[in-house]
C-alpha cells in the first residue's frame, strides 16, 4: 500500500494520506466509568494516535490538534504518539462520537459499519479546537 504526501493546502500546512482504524482503548474504558460527558472521557476518546515518524514529518507536537477528513466527514482531534508504532500512515481513533464523524453508516448487511481501513487525509491544525461531545452530537443531528 502506498501513501502520497499531498501538496500544501491553502493554509500552508502539509497533508498526508492515512488509513483510519478504530476500536476500544483501555483509557477509554477507564474514563467511561466517570461518564461520557466527563473531561476524562473526552480526553481519552477525542484523540488520534499517530506513528512518531508521521508526527515528525507533519511537524505535529504531542497534544497538538490535527484534522482528519474522510469521504464521510471530518473532525479535529488531539494528536498523540502511538505506543503501538511503527505503523506509518495508519492512525488509530477510539470508538466514540468523534470517530463516528469519519465513518459511513452502511453496515453491508453485517449490522456494524466499517470502522477500519477508511482512507483519510490528516493535517496539522493547531489553532482549531476539538469539539465537545455536545457539539459533536449537534453536528450529527443537523
Amino acid at each position: 500500500m502506498t501513501h502520497a504526501i499531498l501538496p500544501l493546502d491553502r493554509q500552508g500546512m502539509s497533508l498526508i494520506e492515512v488509513t483510519v482504524i478504530s476500536g476500544r482503548s483501555l483509557s477509554q474504558a477507564r474514563s467511561r466509568e466517570l461518564g461520557k460527558f466527563s473531561d476524562e472521557y473526552s480526553r481519552s476518546v477525542a484523540v488520534c494516535e499517530l506513528d512518531p515518524e508521521d508526527m515528525e514529518e507533519l511537524g505535529v507536537l504531542e497534544g497538538e490538534n490535527v484534522r482528519v477528513k474522510t469521504q464521510f466527514g471530518e473532525v479535529v482531534l488531539r494528536a498523540t504518539t502511538s505506543k503501538q508504532a511503527p505503523h506509518k500512515r495508519v492512525v488509530f481513533i477510539p470508538y466514540g462520537a468523534w470517530a463516528s464523524m469519519l465513518f459511513g453508516t452502511s453496515t453491508h448487511t453485517s449490522g456494524m459499519p466499517t470502522l477500519k481501513g477508511v482512507k483519510a487525509t490528516l493535517e496539522r491544525t493547531p489553532h482549531q479546537k476539538v469539539a465537545t461531545l455536545e457539539e459533536i452530537t449537534r453536528m450529527k443531528v443537523d
